[in-house]
C-alpha cells in the first residue's frame, strides 16, 4: 500500500520504513492498515496487540517498522466514539529527516524479550517494555 510520507527499503537486516520527506514532531505519519485477528494465542513477528484479545496483522508499509530503544515514532490506538471502530496510527515523536528510518519501541512483555541490536546510546539490551527490568547478568551483550 502506498503512503506519501514513507517507503519500504531493503537493508542489511531486512526491510525497514524510511521517510520520503521531512516529518514534523507530533505529525501523523499514516494509518496502519491490516487484518484484525480474533484468534486466541495468535502471534507473529508483526502482530500489534490491540487489547481485549484482538490483534492487527499490519500490511506494508508499517508492517516493516523496526524496533529502537530510542524510537522516533509511536503507535496510537484509538476508538471512534460513534462507530466503536479501532484505528491505529503512526505518530512522529521527533522531527524526522528525509531518508531517515522510522522506528517504534516494540515494548514486548518480559516473557517474550529477545536481544536488542538497535545500537542506540540508551539500548536496554533486550526488546522489552522499558518498565520491565531484566537482571544485569542476563542482558544481551
Amino acid at each position: 500500500m502506498s503512503n506519501k510520507n514513507v517507503q519500504v527499503c531493503q537493508t542489511t537486516i531486512g526491510k525497514a520504513v524510511f521517510a520520503k520527506r521531512a516529518i514534523d514532531s507530533g505529525a501523523e505519519v499514516g494509518v496502519v492498515r491490516g487484518r484484525v485477528i480474533h484468534e486466541e494465542g495468535y502471534g507473529s513477528e508483526y502482530c500489534i496487540d490491540l487489547g481485549n484479545d484482538l490483534g492487527l496483522e499490519p500490511h506494508a508499509p508499517f508492517r516493516y517498522l523496526n524496533h529502537s530503544c530510542e524510537p522516533n515514532c509511536e503507535l496510537t490506538i484509538w476508538e471512534d466514539e460513534e462507530t466503536g471502530k479501532l484505528s491505529v496510527t503512526v505518530q512522529a515523536l521527533a522531527y524526522i529527516q528525509p531518508g531517515q528510518e522510522l522506528t517504534i519501541d516494540y515494548a514486548w512483555p518480559v516473557d517474550a524479550a529477545i536481544p536488542c541490536l538497535c545500537g542506540t546510546a540508551n539500548c536496554r539490551g533486550w526488546i522489552v517494555a522499558s518498565h520491565h527490568s531484566l537482571p544485569e547478568t542476563s542482558k544481551a551483550s
